[in-house]
Formats: structure tokens, sequence, C-alpha cells
């Protein structure tokens, strides 16, 4: 059986391996995205078919992530909290502007963790470069999942 912080391991790694279908069969058939910048995708299908057209045009950075915490709500509902950096493509070092906060809800369904929120907020921190270089540093000391 997964873990929940198994499943946000899975999530960074079928990103990093640009594989959508892997990416959106973590997820409960209801299940959203919202992205970095804002914008929601909602239900596996829509979050396979969106993802491949992005690893299809675009070329993506690798993700690090480290999970702060996770916690069990209710039964069979748990919360991750983690923060995250990329690389971004061509590069070899973490890029500041991209880290971000990101939240995971999961429920279990049949015996299996799945996705219902995996939500990204940019780690801006304005007025507080001192957190962004913190949180850098510390990401940086992380292997791409």
């Amino acid at each position: 059986m997964t873990t929940v912080d198994a499943l946000y391991r899975l999530i960074l790694h079928s990103w990093n391996s640009k594989d959508a279908a892997a990416f959106s069969e973590l997820f409960a058939a209801d299940g959203c995205v919202v992205g970095f910048d804002g914008s929601e995708i909602s239900g596996r299908e829509a979050i396979r078919h969106e993802l491949a057209g992005i690893f299809a045009d675009h070329e993506t950075g690798r993700y690090v992530g480290i999970v702060r915490e996770v916690r069990e709500l209710d039964t069979g509902v748990a919360l991750l909290r983690a923060v995250s950096g990329v690389i971004p493509a061509g590069a070899s070092e973490l890029d500041p502007a991209l880290n971000a906060v990101q939240s995971l809800v999961a429920r279990r369904v049949g015996g299996q963790w799945l996705v219902a929120l995996y939500q990204n907020t940019p780690a801006a921190w304005h007025g507080r470069p001192e957190a962004v270089v913190a949180l850098t540093r510390e990401l940086a000391a992380q292997r791409p999942a």
C-alpha cells in the first residue's frame, strides 16, 4: 500500500519523467490540480490530457521536493504539506523564482491513496529574500525525485 509521502514522491517522479499517464493515475477520478500560475485542471482524464500537451510542447524542469508534514485528517483522508523547487530544463541549479509551497489532499480509495487536490503556491516571500535563499539552499541539498 502506498503511503501519502510515497504518493507525493510518485507525483514528482512522474513529472520529472514527463509521464502524463503515470501522473494522472495517481489522482482520484475527480481529482484536481492547481498549478503554480493558478490554473486549475479537474478530473483524471483532463489532467492526463493537459500534461501530455505540456510535455509534448515544452521542455519542463525537474522538481525537487521536501515533505514538511503528513497528517491524517479523518479516516482515509490525509493532508501533505511540502516545499519544492525546480531545476529548469537545460540548467543545473534551482531557480529560486520557481520555489513553491505545495499542498496535497489524499483520500484512500479501495485501500489505495489517491490525490484529491494537489496545489502549488509560489514561495515568493515578498520582502524576505533571506527566506528564499534559505529554502533554495535546503532544496539544493535534495536530489530530484
